[in-house]
């Protein structure tokens, strides 16, 4: 396939995950990264769709700051950061692979099981703390814990708006940290900033349309599509 119609192709999937993305606050990345791997290789992918994330979220953000809820938001950022150190460690001495699709069919279980029988209140505190830790696990291995904070924001954090405002702060900070690192080891290349250019006006419609078809869910159906979307990410991660 010729490099001009892999980059177009990767144009489309951006435009796709970041629709997504701004409709709910995550997913967006998860949902892009299998097939931007096929498309442009694994670690363009995470340079590309990181910044993508970034911009994305932060525009949420600023656009819902008044909904975030920042005692949500700080205690996300401090579990989530010791679980990323601990997941640091453990990618670079544990087998990856295994640990990957046990992730993922955890997320796909948890997805079927709210979209069944959705789980009422909230859950003990522990376990949003376990949550939390395991969703930075994640994160700092597989650059995907994104479906363990969603699970642990649709049980504290049950309005759409306040949801996704708050998600997005997340990424914000979990991302800006992530480009720093790929700048100074190098990973962001001159093609990699190509299609960050090019894949600016896709973001900038994704964002708009996502923003418009927010507005127009119900929070019933924001839930249901947060499950679906879940159950999709788990999917992803565990093949």
């Amino acid at each position: 396939m010729p490099a001009t119609v892999r980059d177009a192709l990767f144009l489309v999937v951006l435009f796709v995950a970041n629709t997504v993305q701004a409709i709910t606050g995550f997913a967006g990345t998860v949902l892009a990264m299998p097939f931007s791997i096929l498309l442009i290789g694994a670690n363009e992918a995470k340079v590309v769709l990181g910044i993508m994330a970034l911009v994305s979220c932060l525009w949420l953000a600023v656009a819902g700051r008044r909904f975030i809820k920042w005692r949500e938001l700080a205690r996300i950022l401090v579990f989530m950061a010791v679980g990323m150190v601990a997941g640091y460690a453990l990618y670079a001495v544990c087998p990856a692979r295994p640990l990957q699709r046990c992730y993922g069919v955890v997320i796909m279980l948890i997805a079927i099981i709210n979209l069944v029988h959705p789980v009422q209140g909230r859950l003990p505190q522990v376990l949003m703390v376990l949550i939390l830790l395991a969703a930075g696990v994640m994160h700092g291995m597989f650059v995907s814990g994104g479906a363990l904070l969603a699970v642990y924001a649709a049980a504290m954090i049950p309005g759409k708006d306040e949801f996704r405002a708050t998600v997005a702060s997340v990424w914000v900070a979990l991302n800006s940290v992530l480009l720093i690192t790929q700048i100074a080891s190098g990973q962001v290349t001159s093609h990699a900033l190509m299609l960050t250019g090019l894949g600016l006006p896709a973001l900038a419609l994704a964002i708009a349309l996502g923003s418009w078809l927010a507005r127009r869910i119900s929070q019933q159906g924001f839930l249901r599509l947060s499950y679906a979307l879940l159950l999709v990410s788990g999917a992803s991660i565990a093949i």
